[in-house]
């Protein structure tokens, strides 16, 4: 942990020019797969150190940016800089603030047993189909662990299988649920 950020890692002002350049670079690439399928701590260390990250290529490079001058009409202050840079933070963290997680039908609504709960989530969806990310959110708001949720689609017959970037219900799947009084 860097004691001025938190963070597991090197503080970005003790990094080269090309390890910074390359974390940056490491960071916005793997922001689509955090924000999908990371955990919530996850996304906001990833969302910390990447500004982190930004603020300082922006120090050392002002020029490269919009928010340097850059590709920006006419010359704005630094502290105009440092005011829609923090604007921008500000709309991030009320997003993250105001955000209502889906209502989750847990377990709960479904006995002891996640699989028949997520499988009834996915029986319900349009047509027994489910967007594959949709189905992992759905299978963490039911408790069901990964290992389970691999073994729905190994099962001999599968319960789940997929259909491009959709998972879809099987007749097994119907006669789990069917089983189980759902």
């Amino acid at each position: 942990m860097t004691p001025t950020t938190g963070l597991t890692g090197r503080p970005a002002r003790e990094l080269s020019d090309a390890d910074l350049e390359q974390q940056g670079t490491t960071a916005h690439e793997t922001r689509n797969w955090v924000f999908l399928n990371g955990t919530a701590e996850q996304f906001a260390t990833h969302t910390a150190r990447m500004l982190e990250l930004e603020q300082e290529y922006l120090r050392r490079h002002p020029m490269r940016t919009w928010q340097g001058s850059g590709g920006a009409a006419g010359e704005r202050s630094e502290l105009d800089v440092l005011k829609q840079a923090l604007r921008g933070i500000l709309v991030q963290i009320t997003a993250l603030l105001d955000h209502e997680p889906a209502a989750s039908g847990g377990p709960s609504d479904h006995g002891a047993d996640p699989a028949v709960a997520l499988l009834s989530r996915i029986a319900a969806a349009d047509g027994g189909h489910m967007h594959k990310l949709e189905v992992h959110q759905a299978a963490r708001e039911v408790g069901l662990e990964r290992s389970a949720l691999a073994k729905l689609y190994q099962s001999d017959p599968p319960l789940l299988i997929t259909e491009q970037s959709d998972r879809v219900l099987t007749d097994a799947g119907r006669a789990r649920l069917a089983e189980a009084g759902e």
